[in-house]
């Protein structure tokens, strides 16, 4: 049984299929409308990253039957109005800097709160949110991208913090970051026209890759943020 938060974007969407197609029975597919996916294992939900209420019911939906799996795949690199990452400290605004981390961090830290509660002491489960290699500090070369780095970076402190403290009672959980590579959807549309050939993976393919990963993973992973390929991506 799995469940995913963000279901109707492209890695989301592909992540539930690409559970399917290994066998997974119930997957609860979770998006603003709550329709789709719909059929066969998929059980829609609604839910929103900014409202906690809306969180907490979907939890407490799943409560008597929890996930073995939680990924949460939803973010925000441009916002609706249009507003892409910032190349330069003189382009931050307050505004546009907390809805970024509201949908960044913020929400996946409140779907943390409520669905790891569920989790069993004693069994395996996941927990994973789709994070970004520029998330890391000290992979950081060039700068920009101001506001996505830095609510991506807090993002992996949380996913670091709550590894450690679900370790102390739950000896075999895996709460992990996932950086899944430039994907062929909306949310990297924009930036697409410069990349190098090969770079940019369907969504298909990249699901797959992470789903791979977190079925490789053990509780001696746990915290950490792993690339497609397995490899960790450095703090």
């Amino acid at each position: 049984m799995a469940a995913v938060f963000g279901s109707s974007g492209g890695i989301g969407r592909s992540l539930c299929e690409g559970l399917a197609a290994k066998g997974c029975e119930v997957i609860h597919a979770g998006s603003r409308r709550g329709q789709e996916p719909a059929g066969g294992p998929f059980r829609p939900f609604a839910f929103d990253l900014t409202d906690e209420d809306s969180i907490a019911a979907a939890a407490m939906a799943m409560k008597d039957e929890p996930p073995e799996w939680v990924i949460v795949a939803s973010g925000v690199l441009t916002l609706a109005d249009g507003t892409g990452p910032e190349r330069s400290y003189r382009h931050v605004e307050a505004a546009g800097m907390a809805e970024v981390f509201a949908l960044n961090t913020i929400g996946p830290a409140l779907v943390a709160k409520h669905m790891l509660r569920l989790m069993p002491r004693k069994e395996r489960f996941v927990f994973a949110a789709l994070s970004a290699r520029v998330g890391s500090i000290s992979d950081n070369g060039i700068g920009g991208w101001h506001s996505y780095r830095a609510s991506k970076a807090a993002l992996n402190m949380l996913l670091r913090n709550y590894a450690i403290e679900l370790g102390r009672t739950h000896e075999a959980g895996v709460v992990v970051g996932l950086h899944p590579g430039t994907v062929d959807t909306a949310l990297s549309e924009p930036f697409q026209k410069n990349l190098p050939e090969g770079q940019l993976t369907e969504p298909g393919d990249a699901a797959g890759e992470l789903l791979g990963v977190l079925a490789r993973l053990g509780p001696q992973d746990s915290g950490k943020v792993f690339d497609y390929a397995g490899k960790v991506v450095p703090a």
